[in-house]
């Protein structure tokens, strides 16, 4: 399987212990505020600065065929949330997030195609019992233009966080 990389981008520094609990303590208290039932929302770039800094894991809950075909984060877990033409809502879910994310405890930065699916998804995950899962606010294509288009309101790869497709 050969993959290009279409945007890349240098890694940020690594981002210090303080503010990477900083980025996630806001996103609680926002969450809080909001009345959010997962634990926060955080920024693209926020996203990829926790995953560098290793204080966060990325879960693509993408389905395959939009990972294949779309693009993705280099090196991510995929866990879909749903899948097929209709996405229909994979049932095993929470517990293949739990399996290969590392426990209930994980923080997890879940992604999506514009943040609305992955938002579905931390709150499944939190009424299972994850204290530490957000949303990737935007998702991966951002949201729709005048034209009907993804990628030019938003998302990873209009903020140019690295990313390939195969």
């Amino acid at each position: 399987m050969a993959t290009a990389t279409l945007s890349p981008v240098s890694s940020p520094a690594a981002q210090p212990a303080a503010e990477s609990n900083l980025t996630l303590d806001v996103a609680r208290h926002r969450a809080a505020q909001d009345n959010l039932p997962f634990a926060g929302s955080v920024t693209p770039l926020q996203a990829w600065q926790l995953v560098n800094s290793g204080a966060g894991r990325l879960v693509d809950v993408r389905s395959p065929e939009e990972v294949k075909f779309v693009g993705h984060v280099p090196d991510v877990l995929n866990v879909p949330w749903a899948s097929g033409t209709s996405l229909n809502r994979n049932p095993r879910f929470v517990k293949e997030l739990e399996s290969k994310a590392g426990g209930k405890d994980a923080v997890l930065l879940l992604l999506c195609r514009s943040g609305k699916r992955s938002a579905e998804a931390a709150a499944a995950a939190a009424k299972a019992g994850f204290s530490n899962v957000f949303n990737v606010l935007e998702g991966f294509e951002g949201e729709l233009d005048e034209q009907h288009r993804r990628g030019a309101l938003g998302g990873w790869r209009h903020h140019g966080l690295p990313w390939q497709q195969d």
